[in-house]
Formats: C-alpha cells, sequence, structure tokens
C-alpha cells in the first residue's frame, strides 16, 4: 500500500533521513521505533506532504505521491495523528472532528461516521460541545485519534501517540490503534514505548540517525541483541 524508496529528508544543511526503503503491507501495523532525532517524525511528516522530500520516492496505492501537496495526500486516504495531539483548543469538540471531514463529499455518510465515532468513543460524545481546550490529555488525544477518523482514511499514521498520557490511558489508546487495524484500516505508527510498540505491530522498523539499521516482525526485534540492550532494558 505504502512504498518509500530511498528518501532523503533535510532541514537546512542536516540530512535527517539519510536513504530509507520501507514498505507498509494493506492491513498491517507497522511501527517505526529508534531514539529522539532518528528520523522518525521526519518521516512521517514526508509522508503526509508537511516536508518536501531532496531526494528519493513516495508511492501510495499505486500513485507516486512524491511531490502531491498535504491536502491532496489527505485526499488520497493518508491521515496524520501527529505528536502532541494538536486539537482547535477553542473549538468544541463536535467541530473539531467537523474538521476531519473537511474534504469529504459525502455529507450522509459524514453524519452516520460521526454517529459512529460517538458510540465508538462516549467520552468525547459527552463532551460534543465543549471547546477541546479544556478536556484532559487523554481525551485530547481521543479526540485527535477520532478526527483523523472522520476523514475515512485508508492509512492512518500515528506519532508518538502515548506520549505524556496516564497508563491506563496509555493501555486504552494502544487498544483503540489495535481495533483501528483490526477493522480494516492500516496503520504506520511511531511510539516511543518500544516494547508496546513491537507487540502490537505486524511488521518494524529501527530507525538509528536516520538510516534503516533493522526490520522485521515485532518478535523479531524483541528478540534481537542489539533492540534489547538498547531499546527494551529496564
Amino acid at each position: 500500500m505504502l512504498e518509500l524508496c530511498d528518501v532523503v529528508c533535510r532541514y537546512g544543511q542536516v540530512t535527517a533521513v539519510k536513504g530509507i526503503s520501507l514498505t507498509v503491507e494493506r492491513g498491517q501495523l507497522v511501527a517505526l521505533i529508534g531514539a529522539n532525532g532518528a528520523g522518525k517524525t521526519t518521516t512521517l511528516r514526508a509522508i503526509s506532504g508537511l516536508l518536501p522530500l531532496a531526494g528519493g520516492k513516495i508511492i501510495f496505492d499505486g500513485k507516486d505521491i512524491t511531490s502531491a501537496s498535504a491536502r491532496r495526500i489527505l485526499s488520497l486516504g493518508i491521515a496524520h495523528c501527529p505528536e502532541g495531539r494538536h486539537v482547535f483548543p477553542h473549538m468544541t469538540v463536535e467541530e473539531n472532528l467537523e474538521m476531519g471531514s473537511y474534504l469529504r463529499k459525502d455529507r450522509k455518510e459524514v453524519a452516520a461516521d460521526l454517529a459512529r465515532i460517538f458510540e465508538q468513543f462516549p467520552r468525547i460524545a459527552e463532551r460534543r460541545q465543549q471547546p477541546a481546550g479544556t478536556l484532559s490529555g487523554g481525551e485530547q488525544q481521543m479526540l485527535a485519534i477520532a478526527r483523523a477518523l472522520m476523514s475515512k482514511p485508508k492509512l492512518i499514521m500515528f506519532d508518538e501517540p502515548s506520549l505524556g498520557l496516564a497508563p491506563n490511558i496509555v493501555e486504552r489508546t494502544f487498544d483503540i490503534i489495535t481495533d483501528i487495524r483490526d477493522t480494516g484500516t492500516t496503520v504506520l505508527m511511531v511510539e516511543q514505548n518500544a516494547l508496546a510498540a513491537l507487540e502490537m505491530c505486524d511488521h518494524a522498523y529501527l530507525l538509528e540517525s536516520g538510516s534503516l539499521a533493522l526490520s522485521g516482525s515485532g518478535r523479531d526485534l524483541v528478540d534481537n541483541p542489539h533492540v534489547r540492550s538498547a531499546y527494551l532494558a529496564g
């Protein structure tokens, strides 16, 4: 479904991603793990059209999206749930969700999807008329996920979905992401909790200093001595 071919990304003179190639198959949950500064977030930003490539190409669903705008990429079916949630704080919960569907033309289906979202996220439903900025961190994360789902994506990307959340909310967040994969939406996830990511994913890639160091099933990487010592110790 998604293929990165020798992708290079730069911030000025600094090369953050150094020619990585990876594949996300339809229906998979794929994890990107690695230390801070390894290039994980940069990779997601490149896929979603927020950062122009300095080299290589990106193919999604058979289409070359290397030079596509962020709007075009969203319309093709890639949603990005960024680190830090970034809800619209002064808009209500319901208005935030409506923003997630702003490129869609199927208004009747949008209304049905909104109703399903409120069933799936009852805490969000209870707060539908509250400003999003008044929600707790966990509630804002639920809203960010729900807003991304309102675009009806084929592929949804999560950047550090557990960051800053209480342990019980982290578990709920991971359950929701697994459910998203299980109901047919492909998932690409960057996650600081390497063990949790590897235990829930179908395939994983380890980035180190902007380069692809290892790839394999989650179990393969859990059992790898380098991964265990560098990322799973303690």
